[in-house]
């Protein structure tokens, strides 16, 4: 990743204009020598051992990590915000899966699903279908085909619109767009059933993909119900070695697939520290990091524990040491702390705690929003929210942009906050729905690596004092919005691209 890009000139000059009268007016944050490298390795040790075996989203592995944050946070001083005089607010997360109960055959056999076959979406249905194999599945070689009643195998093609070069997860994106998109003519031509072999990229994402489609779908449970699943035909995805199995003639697949829905609850951890002021004290800065990472998962160099120092113990040790900042020394407003649950599968914790927030949402002065802010060259950082259309907040960036300038002087690099780099990182972490919600929200990051989402993400890899400058510049910025006369405005027409 390239590093070295600044901040466009005009930009910079503009935002530090706008800086300097608060500058002038800012006192230097109180709790700086708080916030101390030795407890910021010792609590991201602990957050990121194989104890919490990965604190995976809605188990009891995420349940015990969000005990330790609580009873760490209770330490620090910070007061419950949570549900009921409790520091915890549960979020009804409703979670569709492939029932174990699916049976899968081809030509009398019986497959194992997800060592096997997968089956790539949820769903209830019944096959009992020949095979018809098709060499090619271009748009000349469809014509006219009819495909109805017949369930089409075919070997997944290159996706038309590859992932650019170097963006994260490559073999994960590359292997998502390609099973969509040669599955989606089939099933248009009234495939009964689609069965998609990997070619060489694929293959090598078979195992890591089988754990993530194994769990099914994620998203908020709303409605107390259980929704509707789709009757559809099955597009089930089989490895490479069963590529014979599939083009040999007379085969027929018999699949019997069920799928299941139930609530499986995340949590938000919630603490508190009161402000100073009488007229400003029911108003509140609010720091955000999600807790969860992705569990126990396919083992890589002999590791099944997918740890997530970075992401994101990083930032809820972060949140840990800004809190005890904030309770020796507290602001004129009060100061809020979330620790999100289930971020990894969709923003879950922090989409549930902008719509049902414990303090009222007109009290949300900012959110200042991390994630994985303990990697990368010692020097470099991050701010997302800053260049338009993601930007809502012109003085909220200015408190940010000149704690820097005076407090971690890092070299910051404003690529990532472009609506055109291929990544979205501007969407993939939980200021996303305090933005959307009208709150002024930014994104502090030292960015991706190589490790990310690998179980290589471990806490000895975390540059400890990075992450502390990274952690004084997050409180720093805090500190100046819970002692600012006025809250940071909303910018007018704020309107995101997507």
């Amino acid at each position: 990743m390239n590093l070295r890009i600044r901040l466009p000139f005009a930009l910079a000059l503009s935002i530090a204009a706008a800086a300097r009268p608060a500058a002038a007016q800012t006192p230097a944050p109180p709790g700086l020598a708080a916030i101390r490298e030795a407890e910021l390795r010792r609590d991201l040790f602990a957050m990121a051992s194989d104890s919490f075996r990965g604190r995976e989203a809605g188990t009891l592995d995420e349940w015990r990590a969000s005990l330790w944050l609580a009873e760490q946070a209770r330490a620090a001083g910070l007061q419950p915000a949570g549900d009921d005089g409790t520091y915890f607010q549960l979020v009804p997360m409703r979670r569709v899966r492939v029932s174990g109960a699916s049976r899968v055959a081809l030509g009398g056999s019986a497959l194992t699903l997800w060592r096997d076959a997968q089956v790539l979406a949820p769903t209830d249905s019944a096959v009992d279908a020949p095979v018809t194999f098709l060499a090619s599945v271009d748009s000349a070689s469809l014509e006219g085909l009819d495909l109805r009643g017949k369930a089409v195998a075919a070997v997944v093609r290159a996706p038309a619109r590859m992932p650019a070069a170097d963006i994260s997860l490559w073999g994960w994106r590359y292997t998502r767009s390609a099973l969509a998109e040669t599955a989606a003519p089939l099933l248009a031509r009234g495939a009964a059933a689609v069965l998609l072999v990997s070619d060489s990229v694929a293959d090598a994402q078979f195992a890591v993909l089988a754990a993530y489609n194994s769990r099914g779908s994620y998203g908020l449970d709303s409605a107390g119900v259980t929704a509707p699943r789709p009757s559809r035909a099955p597009v089930l995805w089989l490895p490479r070695r069963m590529l014979d199995a599939v083009r040999a003639p007379g085969q027929r697949l018999v699949a019997r697939i069920s799928s299941e829905s139930f609530i499986y609850p995340t949590v938000n951890v919630v603490a508190r520290v009161a402000g100073t002021d009488r007229r400003l004290k029911s108003e509140y800065v609010l720091f955000s990091g999600h807790q969860d990472h992705d569990g126990v998962r396919v083992a890589v160099g002999g590791d099944s524990i997918w740890n997530g120092a970075d992401d994101n113990a990083s930032v809820s040790v972060a949140l840990l040491a800004i809190g005890r900042a904030f309770a020796r020394q507290p602001g004129r407003r009060g100061a809020l702390f979330v620790w999100h649950g289930a971020e990894e599968r969709g923003l879950i914790g922090s989409r549930w705690y902008a719509q049902h927030p414990t303090v009222p949402k007109s009290s949300i002065v900012a959110v200042l929003n991390g994630d994985m802010i303990g990697r990368n060259a010692p020097g470099s950082a991050a701010l997302l929210g800053v260049v338009p259309p993601h930007r809502n907040s012109t003085a909220l960036v200015a408190m940010a942009l000149d704690a820097n300038r005076r407090i971690t002087q890092f070299a910051l690099d404003s690529t990532w906050d472009s609506p055109t780099h291929p990544e979205g990182w501007y969407f993939r972490s939980d200021h996303l729905p305090y933005a959307r919600a009208g709150i002024p929200a930014i994104f502090f990051t030292t960015l991706l690596h190589p490790d990310y989402h690998t179980p290589r993400d471990e806490a000895a890899r975390i540059d400890y004092a990075k992450l502390t400058r990274m952690t004084r510049w997050m409180y720093a910025t805090g500190w100046a919005v819970a002692n600012a006369a006025a809250r940071p405005a909303l910018d007018s027409g704020f309107r995101l691209e997507r």
